[in-house]
């Protein structure tokens, strides 16, 4: 199955894929040498917590190659006229205006307003067009959003 992203959000791991192999895997490799230099292992807590901090590298960076491995980028082509992955979107719900992105799933960062399209909310807003309201059941009740405009 292929992992949608936006061009944004290729590069994003891309990036941090490379600041993992070249810097952070080094990084870690040579503390773990030190702190087994340090002697009993059994007791050595700077061994443990680089080992463990290696494993966790190791494990980001398997993740990552498997994601761009399945990668495949989804360019916005609706051109501001229909909610589709890679469009900001503004929408008013409550009274309240709000922008969002409709990113990939791997993409979502709630607090930097990218909005994963098979989430809930982004689930509804896909597809629809300027003017349309969605009705949106969240776990604190539903919510109604219209959109305002698509970019």
């Amino acid at each position: 199955m292929k992992t949608q992203l936006t061009q944004e959000g290729l590069k994003q791991l891309e990036e941090e894929l490379n600041q993992l192999v070249q810097t952070k895997r080094p990084v870690t490799v040579e503390r773990l040498g030190k702190a087994r230099a340090m002697g009993d292992l059994s007791e050595n807590s700077e061994y443990t917590a680089a080992k463990e901090e290696l494993a966790f590298v190791e494990g980001r960076i398997k993740e990552i190659e498997e994601i761009l491995k399945n990668a495949e980028v989804v360019l916005n082509h609706k051109n501001g006229v229909e909610v589709s992955l890679g469009a900001k979107i503004t929408v008013e719900a409550n009274n309240e205006k709000d922008m969002f992105t409709v990113v990939g799933e791997f993409e979502a960062d709630p607090i930097a307003k990218k909005l994963s399209s098979t989430s809930p909310i982004g689930k509804a807003l896909l597809g629809k067009k300027v003017n349309d309201v969605v009705e949106v059941v969240v776990p604190s009740g539903k919510i109604v959003y219209k959109v305002l405009s698509i970019e």
